[in-house]
């Protein structure tokens, strides 16, 4: 059966889905306003799943791939409920005589789910310290069910989980096998929590948000890493407050570039759902390459 892409859905459904996923709305009210969509045999609770990620035939880069070597660590959390999981990649052969740039990888609003995990194990083979942290794990961590990941999500104090992602960070440029230098890459929430980054670390070398949520604009003056910014074309929730960051970005006189890709769907890279763009994540990630090469192996 041909892969299902966002065009074989309704513009509003994808609108519907996308309330569903950032937890404005919930599963009964989704199943509600889907049912008009639930034609010819299909059902509401079919379009759900139909919609929902499929994490083995999208994965890219196998967990057991043996160019890699790959294991779970805990960073201890300064917010005093003991230590944050994170999923470390890194390349078997690493260039630049064994040590390498480091990749803060940050997930959408489910927590550390295998699509995170390939993506670190994408970035390793490029030769980074992949380190994706999980800001579910004072909740148990990620529950292997997206339903249960979305519910939890809302439970986190935010307050705390950005100071876990500070200290993951800083735990991942302090190794001893890196370089100094390290970067982020963000999805959806990571994309926020890379532009909060941004403005709290003065040292960061790079800073790749898909799609997230900006600062308040008076934070723009604190960011010294240059952006590389992706957005959505159908992405209102996003894209509305870009301007008012953008101008306060250029006032401050940030280096930045920004990216909007026709006709895609807010989270067109992740690969495992039907709002997947095949050919702006491919242009995206190529650009995404070649920034985190220009900046973090200068």
């Amino acid at each position: 059966m041909p892969r299902l892409t966002a065009a074989d859905f309704d513009q509003e459904l994808l609108i519907l889905f996308d309330a569903y996923v950032h937890g404005d709305l919930d599963r009964r009210g989704f199943l509600e306003k889907a049912s008009k969509f639930a034609v010819g045999g299909a059902t509401a609770a079919g379009l759900l799943a139909a919609l929902s990620p499929d994490f083995a035939s999208a994965q890219v880069v196998a967990a057991n791939d043996t160019r890699l070597r790959t294991e779970v660590v805990s960073v201890p959390s300064p917010q005093g409920y003991g230590t944050v999981k994170a999923y470390l990649a890194q390349p078997v052969n690493p260039p630049l005589g064994g040590r390498m740039p480091g990749v803060l990888v940050v997930h959408e609003n489910r927590g550390l789910n295998p699509h995170i995990e390939d993506i670190a194990r994408r970035l390793a083979l490029e030769g980074y310290t992949a380190f994706a942290p999980d800001a579910l794990t004072p909740l148990g961590g990620y529950p292997a069910d997206e339903d249960k990941a979305r519910a939890l999500f809302p439970q986190l104090d935010q307050a705390k989980t950005r100071q876990d992602f500070l200290a993951a960070a800083a735990a991942l440029q302090a190794r001893q096998d890196g370089i100094g230098r390290i970067g982020v890459v963000g999805f959806c929430y990571g994309g926020g929590m890379a532009h909060f980054l941004a403005t709290q670390r003065p040292d960061l070398a790079a800073a790749v948000p898909y799609y997230g949520n900006f600062p308040p604009a008076q934070e723009a003056a604190r960011v010294r890493a240059p952006l590389l910014i992706h957005f959505a074309a159908v992405d209102e929730r996003i894209n509305a407050a870009w301007p008012a960051y953008e101008a306060a970005l250029k006032a401050a006189g940030v280096r930045y570039t920004a990216h909007q890709y026709p006709g895609t769907q807010h989270g067109f890279n992740n690969d495992t759902t039907p709002r997947y763009d095949a050919a702006a994540a491919r242009l995206s990630w190529d650009r995404t390459l070649a920034f985190l090469r220009e900046h973090l192996r200068a």
